[in-house]
């Protein structure tokens, strides 16, 4: 199976250059006169596309696997680090940044760290991470990032956070939980007017969330 893959990506291979060299032949006066530059250009774009960035991103993708089972199992050293065997997350950024693989190390890493108690650790590595595509795993990471700054003592930053996790997810899964948590952090800056609306908006418009459910206790902390 594994010669036949290999197989099958020569010949790719082959073809990418064969098709490269024709176009290039066949616009060998464009090239040398006027716009050629631009042609060239386009050209190597594509041969840097076929032969670096894809293989890049393929490798990327087949060694955060494993780190991301060793995160499963909460194994945040390992899969930090790697276990001896694979790779980790750091590893895994430093040698593929740019790739889609190597961003995700980024949020995993944060994560781990978070996991650990190194809150301020973990926001380096949360703030380097720009999403990945996927709504729910971006809106998640914000609100594990603003969780983080509260962590190391910035609450009204960590709320202002988490309600901007809370709008941009507006689900009854991520939000209501994070209008609360934001809201105990406006609380205990002393905000309650901020404090209230964040419980209010849990109590009107996620009113069928679980977090809905105790939401009245907090709400008369901050009568």
């Amino acid at each position: 199976m594994a010669k036949k893959k290999q197989a099958n990506q020569v010949n790719e291979i082959d073809q990418t250059v064969a098709a490269s060299k024709d176009f290039v032949e066949r616009h060998q006066k464009s090239i040398i006169f006027g716009g050629g530059a631009l042609i060239i250009v386009v050209v190597i774009a594509l041969l840097m596309h076929q032969f670096y960035f894809v293989p890049r991103e393929q490798k990327a993708a087949e060694e955060i696997s494993a780190a991301e089972a060793l995160f499963r199992s909460g194994e945040w050293d390992k899969a930090l680090n790697g276990d001896g065997e694979n790779v980790g997350f750091l590893e895994i950024i430093d040698n593929y940044g740019g790739t889609k693989s190597g961003n995700l190390a980024q949020l995993y890493a944060g994560l781990c760290y978070a996991q650990k108690g190194e809150a301020q650790t973990a926001i380096d590595y949360l703030e380097d991470f720009d999403g990945c595509g996927d709504e729910m795993v971006s809106n998640a990471a914000l609100g594990a990032l603003g969780n983080c700054y509260a962590e190391v003592g910035e609450n009204l930053k960590g709320a202002k956070i988490l309600v901007k996790a809370a709008k941009k997810a507006d689900n009854n899964t991520l939000s209501p939980d994070y209008y609360l948590q934001a809201g105990q952090l406006y609380a205990a800056e002393g905000d309650k007017d901020k404090a209230m609306e964040c419980y209010m908006t849990v109590k009107t418009k996620y009113f069928q969330s679980v977090a809905a459910q105790e939401i009245d206790k907090f709400i008369e902390t901050v009568r």
